[in-house]
């Protein structure tokens, strides 16, 4: 449904199409030439059609009572103007003297339902231009009272108005109509920008010639209590352009463009107890400014170098703007000395436009906490930076469904492993809502704990399958889990239902990985099988969730073919010898998705698999001896001497004896031990014994416990990880 400007009068002859008050213009009868005669009644009493009359929304805008004066029967009455006053010279609407009832229709004055003369009467010049029986044209035709005349004076004022110049809502129907459109404007938006910009561009200029809306600050979110004093911030203020203010109307703001106006949008108000503004926002009913506590409210408000800039009389309102429970701010409506001023059922108008303000208002925010709740709930359960690991580049994209709808179950993730491995995981929660995005919390916590334990993918996939069923009996998710190695380059790969991961290798050419599929996680009862494929150096893995391959438009299988030609396409552009650019792979990955041709969350997690050289590794296996540390000491300065550090030797050595020593005296196996050469040193000594060494102060008298302390004083990191099979202990340091 197409929502039309409120009008309340119908557009001017001539008046500027881009003016954004011509709906509120006075409207000219059309002029008739001289000597011209009304249309006659027809012998069945039927009046001919007017010109224009059967057109589409002839009546879209008219008023009350247009159609009845469009219907045949003549002689069927019209119903009075309704709140139309007296003049100031007592005389009757329309200027005819008191008393006098000749008119069409029965309305005093020869005023029609729409403020129209009947029959052509001048609304300034009494019986100018009536009909009498029998006679073939209107007196005065054409002369000084017609209608369109540009001195034609206002019907309430008698004051002459000015072409181009709002004029007064006449009917209550006007009313209505007005309440009716600008509620559905309010009504439309959804954040707290949107609903206070309706309300200013539904009130200027229709009702008020300027607007200034004040909100509290800060604005209390639901049910909780506001702590401090009622501070008032001036939100935003609207009003007519300046250069289409020919007459001086009211200027709230030193700033004249409405483009200046965001100067004036740090001014607070702080509203003291018990002060006259204290009392008005208390009253919640609007109010006239000409009150005695609305006028002493008014410098508080305003300020008092603002005060004088206030018209006279009835030509303000101060209208609270209450909540569900509280006043959060208020709304001031103000009307030019051109204009008239507001009539008491104005008053009830400004009630609706600030109850449904204020209630738009408490929704946007409420709405606006919720969003923001999502939001922090969604990025904190996902990796906020990923990894550095050796020998491995990542990338990843997280796209939501839409902007409604920001918390999903996608997750994706990188988790270090003992000897340089990196475990990728991306897995895919049914669901959209809270729920499913708190069970992608626990999925994904799940996860990294199984992988600290450096159980084998098929393992961890098995794991995840029952702690979804001790969740609930309808979690489902589908995950995959692969391991790479960049010292063997290879990867080891286990997947429970999800779409299979596409490999894209150095000369361009992508391949979609032969995995077998297993049954989704929460099913249970099922086994889990993981293969293991070559990693070459260069190559890229590409993870993701169905979001990225699955929509309306496509199922899952043509999307995943769309992707490897998207893929390999890519590949071209840099060449055979060079592979594309992570990121911007990822950029060109989403650029494949069309307009409205996503339906679900996409996580993606991209791989660039560098590798370690074999000639950057050295490893050792140590039987547990007493003999091991000195022939650790002697493997590393050989190995480090042939990679030219030999600067590292001293404070390798010594690290290296100290790690080895606290290993063989426990182990019961051959103690491994390797050193890796990337931007950085390391070393890894591995034993066949699950507890883990922990950091303590040694006292002066204790014999050993200062080896983990020189570990710690030396190396740029170390740490130690528990395996299946032992544990195993690592330092780094520093490359000259």
């Amino acid at each position: 449904m197409t929502e039309h400007p409120t009008s309340f009068d119908r557009p001017s002859t001539g008046a500027d199409p881009t003016d954004p008050r011509g709906a509120l213009l006075r409207t000219p009868v059309p002029p008739r030439a001289s000597g011209s005669a009304l249309p006659a009644q027809g012998a069945a009493g039927q009046t001919p059609p007017v010109a224009g009359e059967d057109s589409p929304g002839a009546f879209e805008h008219s008023q009350p009572g247009a159609e009845q004066a469009a219907e045949p029967d003549t002689h069927r009455p019209r119903p009075a103007s309704e709140g139309v006053p007296a003049q100031p010279d007592g005389g009757q609407p329309g200027g005819a003297p008191s008393g006098d009832t000749s008119s069409a229709g029965g309305v005093p004055g020869g005023v029609t339902s729409d403020g129209v003369a009947a029959g052509g009467a001048s609304a300034s010049g009494g019986q100018a231009g009536v009909v009498q029986p029998g006679s073939g044209a209107p007196a005065g035709a054409g002369g000084p009272g017609r209608l369109d005349a540009p001195s034609e004076p206002d019907r309430r004022t008698g004051q002459p108005t000015a072409p181009g110049r709002p004029t007064p809502m006449r009917r209550d129907g006007d009313r209505l109509r007005f309440v009716g459109a600008a509620t559905r404007r309010i009504a439309r938006g959804m954040d707290l920008d949107e609903i206070v910009m309706g309300l200013c561009r539904a009130t200027v200029p229709t009702f008020a010639d300027a607007i200034l809306v004040y909100l509290r600050e800060p604005l209390p979110v639901g049910d909780e209590r506001p702590t401090g004093p009622l501070v008032l911030r001036l939100r935003r203020t609207d009003r007519i352009p300046a250069e289409r203010d020919t007459e001086g109307g009211f200027t709230p703001a030193p700033q004249p463009e409405p483009s200046e106006l965001e100067t004036v949008g740090a001014e607070l108000c702080e509203v003291r107890p018990g002060s006259a503004l204290a009392e008005v926002l208390r009253g919640v009913r609007p109010v006239f400014t000409d009150t005695p506590a609305a006028r002493a409210a008014l410098p508080e408000l305003l300020g008092e170098e603002r005060d004088f800039a206030l018209p006279d009389g009835r030509r303000a309102i101060l209208a609270p703007l209450r909540g569900r429970r509280r006043v959060i701010g208020a709304a001031l409506f103000l009307r030019g000395p051109e204009r008239i001023a507001f009539e008491a059922d104005d008053l009830l108008v400004a009630a609706q436009l600030a109850t449904h303000s204020a209630l738009g208002i408490d929704k946007a925010v409420l709405y606006g906490r919720e969003a923001y709740i999502a939001d922090e709930l969604q990025r904190t359960m996902l990796p906020e930076n990923l990894p550095r690991c050796t020998g491995v580049r990542l990338a990843s994209r997280y796209l939501p469904a839409a902007e409604t709808a920001r918390v999903g179950g996608d997750w994706y993730d990188a988790i270090p492993l003992p000897g340089s491995r990196v475990a990728l995981v991306v897995g895919d929660v049914m669901g959209h809502s809270m729920t499913s995005a708190a069970i992608m919390g626990q999925l994904r916590t799940t996860a990294q704990t199984l992988a600290g334990l450096d159980l084998p993918p098929q393992e961890v996939l098995h794991h995840l399958d029952e702690q979804a069923q001790r969740l609930g009996t309808d979690r489902m998710a589908t995950c995959l889990y692969a391991v790479y190695d960049p010292v063997a380059h290879r990867i080891t790969v286990a997947n429970a239902g999800h779409p299979p991961p596409v490999l894209l290798h150095l000369g361009g050419h992508a391949e979609v990985l032969r995995v077998p599929a297993g049954a989704p996680i929460g099913v249970g009862g099922v086994d889990f099988e993981a293969v293991e494929l070559d990693a070459p150096a260069g190559a890229t893995l590409l993870l993701y969730t169905d979001g990225l391959v699955e929509s309306r438009l496509r199922d899952v299988w043509t999307g995943i073919e769309q992707l490897r030609e998207r893929l390999a396409a890519t590949a071209q552009l840099t060449g055979p010898d060079h592979p594309p650019p992570l990121e911007a792979l990822c950029d060109e990955v989403l650029d494949m998705l069309g307009p409205g041709d996503r339906d679900d969350d996409i996580a993606l997690l991209a791989a660039r698999f560098d590798g370690i050289a074999p000639s950057d590794v050295a490893y050792w296996f140590l039987d547990p001896e007493d003999a091991a540390p000195g022939k650790a000491r002697r493997l590393a300065r050989r190995a480090l001497a042939r990679w030219g550090m030999e600067d590292l030797t001293d404070a390798v050595e010594l690290l290296v004896s100290e790690v080895v020593t606290n290993a063989v005296r426990y182990a019961s196996k051959p103690v491994t031990l390797r050193l890796l050469r990337t931007d950085v040193l390391r070393c890894e000594v591995g034993d066949d014994v699950p507890q883990l060494p922990r950091l303590r102060q040694a006292r002066a008298t204790d014999e050993g416990g200062r080896g983990l302390y020189l570990v710690n004083r030396l190396a740029r990191r170390w740490g130690a990880t528990r395996l299946s099979t032992g544990k195993v202990v690592w330092f780094e340091l520093n490359r000259g």
